[in-house]
């Protein structure tokens, strides 16, 4: 919506902030990369340290927007200070970073404040108050602008590199407002990172101990606003929201800790700042601002498809994994529900009883039966020959060791669980068999030994049925058979 506004209401200049910042460098590729890295150009090396600040300044604020979810607010309040701006250059009658920054403030706490009394007296939606307040600041700025480039003098402001960013039009003066900024940020976070912590997560509990919740967030807006103000020259109110929200969502998918996720934020922003103004130069006609923003795009997907925790394509394949062994162990449990309905009288039982068990088709349990084999959790023995048609009879399986001891702690977890519920939650015993189908996959061996314990060591489960006891998972086999077994 900004971009479209300000291609209408802008008149057609050449634009500034489309220059890359290898417009007039020259040469191949490869020369400009050997360049940049031996950073012999004082140019380069001011923008280059203006991204890095901007983008750590921005990943630190983005951190607590995110994780505030003011991702919104963020992106209106860095297009309500552009009335702002424009206002403070007509004071000061020139460029002055503290004219600027303050008409900037006011503008944004102008904007704030519009938001709330709509939110207050009228039946107006938060969103519906911020695309207000947006489109209407964001319009009223670009006019202002347009006039002071229309007006004698007014073209050498340079104000429409705020609105898309121009790193080219970054100098030495620049700099120290974003040392400041970044000053503020760190201290403030060393000081008041508990303060920020407990009220940003629980604000009523946070009144209760006698926080001073609301000036904590007027403090963090002021912190907000000045950072947006000193990213504006690089990046622009188009994008400077991207710069505040991308890199903290990274971080976000990385680590749920807040003083982790603010490091994070801080190295991500930095990092895709050098990157982007690598790239942009060693391109011909790429800006630097949305370079930032799309290396800081392409690393948000990076994480998000390929991300060690959270990513979507390792998460894909635990899941797959997850289900392959929830479907083994079903499996294995169901060989041992077959032998136990023979009363363990042989090792082996045909192939079609497993299947009726499993209540599955011969093709199906054939695919479950093969796995089992390939793994090493079963064995098929030749079938043994009919005596009256003189063919081979059905299939035989057999569990080797391994297939035993698994097949024994499925059934176990599964009946301690469904006995835990009964004795100790007072469920009926004819309804636990769903839970514990569920638990009996992700309880671990430490839980298992404490459920043994609490209930004494049991030997039968809700439904009469003997438990395996960690002697029989050992042994290999059952012998004598486990229903004659003697308690104690």
């Amino acid at each position: 919506m900004g971009l479209l506004l300000a291609l209408v209401l802008l008149p057609r200049t050449e634009l500034l902030w489309a220059a890359p910042i290898s417009s007039e460098n020259g040469g191949d590729w490869l020369e400009r990369a050997a360049r940049f890295l031996r950073l012999e150009d004082p140019s380069l090396q001011v923008f280059l340290l203006g991204a890095i600040l901007i983008g750590t300044n921005c990943g630190l604020m983005g951190g607590y927007v995110v994780s505030r979810r003011l991702s919104m607010f963020g992106d209106t309040l860095s297009h309500a200070v552009l009335p702002g701006i424009a206002v403070g250059f007509m004071v000061a009658q020139t460029r002055n970073e503290t004219a600027l920054m303050l008409g900037a403030t006011l503008s944004g706490f102008i904007g704030v404040g519009m938001i709330s009394l709509l939110k207050r007296h009228t039946k107006m939606k938060e969103d519906s108050a911020m695309g207000l307040v947006l489109s209407g600041f964001y319009a009223l700025g670009i006019c202002l602008i347009t006039q002071l480039q229309q007006s004698s003098g007014g073209g050498m402001a340079g104000l429409e590199s705020y609105l898309f960013g121009a790193l080219v039009s970054l100098s030495g003066n620049d700099l120290p407002p974003l040392f400041l900024c970044l000053g503020l940020i760190v201290l403030t976070f060393i000081l008041l990172s508990k303060e920020l912590l407990l009220s940003g997560f629980d604000p009523t509990f946070a009144r209760s101990v006698g926080l001073p919740v609301d000036l904590l967030q007027f403090f963090i807006w002021i912190l907000l606003a000045f950072c947006i103000v000193c990213s504006l020259q690089l990046i622009g109110v188009v994008l400077v929201s991207a710069l505040l929200i991308i890199p903290a969502a990274t971080a976000g998918l990385l680590t749920h800790k807040m003083n982790r996720l603010l490091v994070l934020s801080a190295i991500i922003g930095a990092v895709t700042g050098v990157l982007g103004c690598f790239l942009s130069f060693l391109g011909d006609r790429l800006p630097a601002g949305p370079v930032i923003v799309l290396c800081s795009t392409l690393f948000f997907l990076g994480v998000l498809f390929f991300g060690p925790s959270r990513g979507m394509i390792p998460s894909w394949i635990r899941a797959r994994k997850r289900s392959h062994r929830i479907r083994l162990e079903n499996t294995l449990k169901a060989c041992y529900q077959v032998l136990e309905d023979s009363s363990f009288a042989s090792q082996s039982f045909p192939q079609g009883a497993l299947a009726r068990r499993r209540r599955t088709s011969d093709g199906e349990i054939e695919q479950e039966v093969e796995t089992l084999v390939r793994e090493g959790f079963a064995s098929r023995l030749n079938p043994p020959v009919e005596e009256k048609s003189g063919l081979p009879g059905e299939t035989l399986i057999s569990l080797t060791p391994k297939g035993w001891e698994l097949a024994c702690r499925m059934i176990r977890n599964h009946r301690l669980w469904e006995l835990y519920l009964t004795q100790e939650a007072s469920y009926p015993p004819d309804h636990v068999h769903d839970d514990a189908e569920k638990i009996e996959h992700i309880i671990g061996e430490k839980t298992v030994r404490r459920l043994e314990r609490v209930l004494s060591n049991p030997q039968h489960d809700p439904h009469g049925k003997l438990i395996p006891s960690q002697h029989d998972i050992k042994r290999g086999w059952v012998s004598p058979p486990l229903p004659t077994r003697q308690d104690g």
